[in-house]
């Protein structure tokens, strides 16, 4: 990996764990937002607006998009916009804490999407990483498990997540990052829409839902798939999963400052064991890189 490249997956590591922390801020908004908007009509008013604002900001690009790119990206907004609309349906039935530990079991499915769609071969340093963001997972989110219908519609939608991840790693170029994004968000906007038939979406009912839509819709919709779009054209997918699983740390971490919930040794452990899996995939193969160039070459021929 030359210093170029080195810098751009460390760029695109930071700007993955920021969209992390946008995602985690958003779970106390959702909770108090869903009890007064259908879910249908929650998630098509937000996705509208985000897909009209980077239709507005990325008009040019979008038109120089090829079409192969244009219907690559509608199938990754179509998986995407899916998983949403399954997930959201998945939590009315299922306990916050199931739902949340069982929607990040995309960092199970991304590795085993790859390999058997992609036939890529996962280094076994990734698979212990994987079973360290599991546990964390669990630590965070589990207070007890029972599966009943939500909990399969959750794990249909942690599936779908980790295609759309295993797809986006695939297809997404550093510079088609913006056209790429919107024409994702054009079509989740879309599914939500149909989602809301035959009625249409109705209107959130106060200025409080209008502010907490407008800031999920351009921070963590717009933003956030604009900036995953671009960190996946620098990073394996796998890798951009496990540094994903940070999102329930972050909202545990709002939970604890904004919302009132007490820090408890499981947040702490569970975070714990996140980062752990995190360091393993994303600084460890760094620093070793980094050893080894500064090794004198008798050496690298020794160790090899």
């Amino acid at each position: 990996m030359s210093a170029t490249q080195g810098r751009g997956a460390a760029l695109a590591t930071v700007a993955l764990i920021v969209v992390t922390a946008v995602w985690g801020s958003t779970f106390f908004l959702i909770k108090d937002v869903v009890q007064r908007v259908a879910v249908a009509d929650f998630l098509a008013v937000r996705f509208v607006l985000a897909a009209a604002a980077m239709v507005l900001m990325f008009a040019r690009p979008l038109m120089r998009l090829p079409r192969r790119q244009w219907l690559q990206a509608l199938a990754l907004g179509v998986v995407y916009g899916v998983a949403q609309l399954l997930q959201t349906t998945g939590q009315i039935y299922a306990s916050a804490s199931v739902s949340g530990f069982v929607t990040g079991m995309y960092v199970v499915f991304t590795p085993l999407l790859g390999t058997v769609l992609l036939r890529q071969r996962m280094p076994s340093v990734t698979w212990i990483a994987v079973l360290l963001a599991t546990g964390g997972l669990a630590l965070l989110s589990l207070q007890g498990f029972s599966v009943n219908r939500g909990v399969v519609l959750v794990l249909i939608s942690a599936l779908l997540y980790g295609l759309h991840i295993v797809g986006l790693g695939q297809w997404s170029r550093p510079g088609d990052a913006f056209a790429l994004s919107t024409v994702q968000m054009l079509a989740i906007a879309v599914v939500c829409l149909l989602a809301t038939l035959p009625h249409g979406p109705k209107l959130p009912p106060d200025r409080d839902v209008w502010f907490a839509l407008i800031y999920m819709a351009l921070a963590a919709g717009a933003g956030a798939m604009l900036v995953q779009t671009w960190a996946q054209a620098h990073m394996p997918a796998t890798r951009a999963a496990i540094v994903m699983t940070l999102e329930p740390v972050f909202a545990a971490g709002f939970a604890v400052a904004f919302g009132g919930e007490s820090l408890t040794w499981r947040m702490l452990a569970g975070g714990a064991l996140v980062l752990a899996a995190m360091y393993l995939v994303e600084l460890a193969p760094r620093r070793n890189a980094r050893a080894a160039a500064e090794m004198p070459a008798e050496a690298i021929h020794h160790e090899v």
